[in-house]
């Protein structure tokens, strides 16, 4: 039987109850244990002691007593509740939700339980359940507005559109007077259910609610946006030429409305003189807009396209705007635009050019200071820095002389720098970034670039002082500290890709997990909006959050550090003495070479020394157990792995590796190299099959990859010459699958030739190629050699390629100097080819990204 309280615990009780909700967390304590003394075994007690306890941070102790409490009480829905809360503050929101639905069938009317296993719901993505839940409620409260609107988004987000206009017509209904005018809740909700009919594919029918809105809406932007696409969709042309015409008085720089308002007028693409006559009335209404004047240019060709093009670019540089050539790059998808744009502007360097009249440059004077001049070679130093018209050594030439016109320039700097990183010198390129930052100290985005140069040139403790500059400093870490506080993912990934190229793993895959859990944190940010969002009646922004959020880890920066990461854990399988990296002090780069016995002796040295370091670093903590406090008052948080030891040690890296490669392979599956290092993961996990299924994806976004050919050749031969054989349904699979991509009976030498032949052009594939008959042949590695060195002399071989060339040959352990000579007699300029850094330590992005 569980124990009764007296009137005085009760109150007590009460209070601890308080004590908790306003995080009085001493003195909730001292309240569970005066309680207790009189009732030991009293279940609520000890859940709400567990509570706190939890919240401390004990999470293990506290979960000990909660299940005391459930044993002494199983029929308190306050344990159970507690118990739900419990695992949800652990993340197992299945078991969470199991407990509150248990504390529901003995407390069915608490609203706090019902709310709470709601908001797990929609967070777990149970769409039914939130609609039961949700229902609940609704019948619970009734005369609350958001309970209504709440049961709707259940019914939408499941995909029952006509159950969800119902439920906002119902409340609609029982209003006995309109709501006021400035009733924002009201407004939204409106709007909301305008989206819905709109969802269900009846634009008439939402056209006409559109109409009956009131005229003073509170969203008028959104309602004449809707009113317009849906014109415009029913084919009532004139009306929506009327409403794109009435936007863009609003809005004349928005281009979805220059296209809504071309669709209504009929204008075909090819229709040169029609576009120009509709772009041409914006550009006069509007003389100081950019969007009039830089659409043509995407609609138009030829001599059209030229002479808008000549009246753009004039303007622009005439008027010394920076973003020029950014505005236009796009276009160079196109190579006769391409070719057009650069006959210009040369034109405009070498002054053969036509002065435009109706450009924004003015009457030229006697002594006009214009920026033209220094713009037009500007603008020709970024053409020539630009991967789709590169010629380094005219970019370098341009951008001297514009510098030589305006020495001051940060801009002009900038790109110096930038053509530094394309000629592989990154250490130019940071020297010249950072030049640029002490040109003005006060820019932020200056700043974070001649940071990023650093990073780039391994440069890490330089760049993390450069950012100081805009951090407060006082957190845990310092600046490190801050930017982690800040969510500074580009910083965090740049800081890890850079430590990752030194070699330093631990610290690689400690920025590696900070990005990972911020993208954790992200996700777990959606429980304060799932109620916030309905108190403040944001229906519509909320329903695009959880559809955002559906699709939050396809985000570039999560799939760019999710590959370096299973690259990481994947050098950490093949080359466990890594683990002890910074142990051996620079012995590591040379283990292979040793002999078993030496290998041994300084792995244990190693250890041994890790040991000291940690009894070490184990006493430094006591004696700093009065830790700083942060200008919130709050105790600095401190980081008990700052190099991430306890990371690289894993004993099981592969499996680690999952971690951040099963979320890739979901949200990014047409990601190539995601498909690559899934392949490398599995296949030495000897899930072949599912090695397969990325193969099989690589060679569906692009037939003719590389690492995708080795990666076959790598799986056939192994299967071919697995000794214990497959389960017969897998084996039928696999070479059902795998025929499809090789020939029947393949003998993969002549394959490979085959592919060589093919590909003979390219250093890319001839590399793989090579790999490939080296894997399957090693008495083949002195005429891998010479042909390795035979792709120096092809056309197409790019700085990138000659880097994997030089890793391929140390990966050979094979002499690579006359390789190096012939690297250097192309590449003068890069670094990587200067000097005893090896190429593992390199990341192609530095010298042929277009990532700035």
């Amino acid at each position: 039987m569980p124990q009764q309280l007296s009137s005085k615990e009760r109150t007590l009780f009460g209070q601890l109850v308080k004590n908790y909700e306003i995080k009085q967390y001493k003195k909730g304590l001292k309240a569970a244990e005066q309680i207790l003394r009189k009732f030991p075994n009293h279940g609520d007690t000890q859940a709400m002691k567990a509570l706190i306890i939890n919240a401390q941070g004990n999470a293990d102790e506290a979960f000990a007593l909660a299940k005391v409490a459930l044993k002494n009480d199983m029929k308190s829905h306050v344990c159970w509740h507690v118990y739900g809360l419990l695992y949800r503050s652990a993340k197992n929101f299945e078991e969470a939700i199991k407990a509150y639905k248990f504390a529901l069938r003995l407390e069915p009317e608490s609203q706090q339980i019902q709310r709470d296993l709601a908001l797990l719901q929609i967070q777990m993505r149970d769409y039914q359940g939130y609609v039961a839940s949700r229902r609940a409620m609704l019948q619970a409260r009734s005369g609350l507005r958001s309970n209504w609107t709440a049961l709707a988004i259940a019914h939408h987000l499941a995909g029952e559109l006509v159950d969800a206009e119902r439920t906002l017509t119902t409340y609609e209904e029982t209003l006995r007077s309109p709501p006021a005018k400035t009733d924002t809740e009201h407004s939204e909700a409106v709007m909301y259910k305008n989206t819905i009919i709109a969802e269900m594919g009846e634009t008439e029918r939402a056209l006409e609610h559109l109409d009956a809105v009131p005229r003073n809406s509170l969203d008028r932007t959104a309602v004449m946006e809707m009113r317009a696409k849906y014109l415009l969709k029913l084919g009532r042309k004139d009306e929506a030429v009327k409403a794109y015409r009435a936007l863009l008085d609003r809005n004349a720089e928005y281009r979805l409305y220059y296209e809504g308002l071309q669709g209504a007028l009929g204008i075909d693409t090819t229709d040169a003189k029609a576009l120009r006559a509709l772009y041409d009335e914006y550009a006069e209404k509007n003389p100081r807009g950019d969007a009039a004047k830089r659409i043509p240019l995407d609609l138009l060709e030829g001599d059209d396209f030229r002479e808008a093009a000549d009246r753009y670019l004039q303007r622009m540089l005439h008027k010394g705007v920076p973003s020029t050539f950014a505005n236009v790059k796009a276009l160079y998808k196109e190579s006769s635009k391409k070719d057009i744009i650069q006959a210009l502007v040369e034109g405009y360097a070498a002054g053969t050019h036509t002065q435009q009249t109706n450009g924004a440059s003015g009457k030229q004077v006697n002594g006009d200071t214009s920026p033209f001049a220094a713009s037009t070679l500007y603008f020709l130093a970024q053409h020539y820095n630009y991967h789709l018209s590169r010629d380094l050594t005219k970019a370098m030439e341009y951008i001297v002389k514009a510098i030589e016109l305006s020495p001051n320039s940060v801009d002009f700097h900038m790109t110096k720098a930038r053509t530094w990183k394309h000629y592989g010198n990154v250490q130019k390129a940071s020297d010249t970034m950072e030049k640029a930052r002490t040109m003005d100290e006060r820019d932020r985005y200056i700043n974070t670039k001649a940071a990023k140069y650093q990073l780039r040139n391994n440069e890490n403790g330089a760049a993390l002082e450069t950012m100081s500059k805009f951090t407060r400093n006082e957190t845990a870490g310092g600046a490190l500290g801050d930017l982690h506080d800040m969510q500074c993912m580009w910083f965090i990934t740049e800081d890890g890709e850079a430590f990752l190229r030194q070699g330093k793993i631990g610290l690689a895959l400690k920025r590696f997990t900070s990005i990972y859990n911020i993208f954790e944190i992200w996700q777990e940010d959606q429980f304060d909006f799932h109620s916030f969002s309905l108190r403040k009646g944001q229906v519509r922004a909320y329903v695009d959050m959880i559809r955002w959020e559906d699709h939050l880890r396809e985000h570039p920066f999560f799939s760019r550090v999710a590959i370096s990461a299973v690259k990481a854990y994947l050098l950490l399988h093949n080359k466990p003495h890594l683990a002890h990296d910074s142990l051996t002090n620079g012995v590591n780069g040379d283990l292979d070479k040793l002999g078993a016995n030496e290998r041994k002796k300084v792995m244990k040295k190693a250890r041994k020394d890790q040991q000291k370091q940690e009894q070490i670093d184990a006493e430094k903590k006591d004696a700093k157990k009065t830790a700083g406090v942060g200008a919130d008052g709050e105790p600095k948080k401190e980081d008990k792995d700052p190099l991430g030891t306890k990371l690289i040690q894993t004993s099981e890296p592969l499996q680690e590796a999952m971690k951040f490669l099963a979320p890739l392979l979901e949200f990014s599956p047409k990601n190539i190299k995601a498909q690559n290092v899934g392949f490398e993961i599995l296949f030495e996990r000897k899930k072949h099959l599912l090695a397969l299924r990325c193969l099989l994806a690589a060679f569906s976004i692009a037939p003719s990859d590389p690492t995708a050919h080795y990666q076959l050749i790598l799986l056939q031969h192994t299967l071919t010459n697995l000794s214990s054989g497959l389960p017969s349904k897998v084996s039928e699979v696999m070479t059902a699958e795998l025929s499809k991509l090789l020939p029947s009976d393949p003998n993969l030498s002549e394959f490979n030739s085959e592919y060589l032949s093919k590909h003979k052009n390219s250093a890319a594939h001839i590399l793989t190629g090579l790999k490939a008959r080296q894997y399957l042949d090693p008495g083949t590695l002195e005429q891998n050699q010479k042909d390795l060195l035979a792709t120096m002399e092809l056309e197409t071989t790019t700085l990138e390629d000659a880097l994997a060339g030089l890793g391929l040959l140390q990966e050979w352990a094979i002499d690579d100097t006359e390789y190096l000579t012939a690297a250097r007699k192309r590449w003068p300029e890069a670094t990587v080819f200067h000097g005893n850094e090896p190429a593992k330590n390199k990341e192609k992005g530095q010298v042929n990204g277009e990532t700035n």
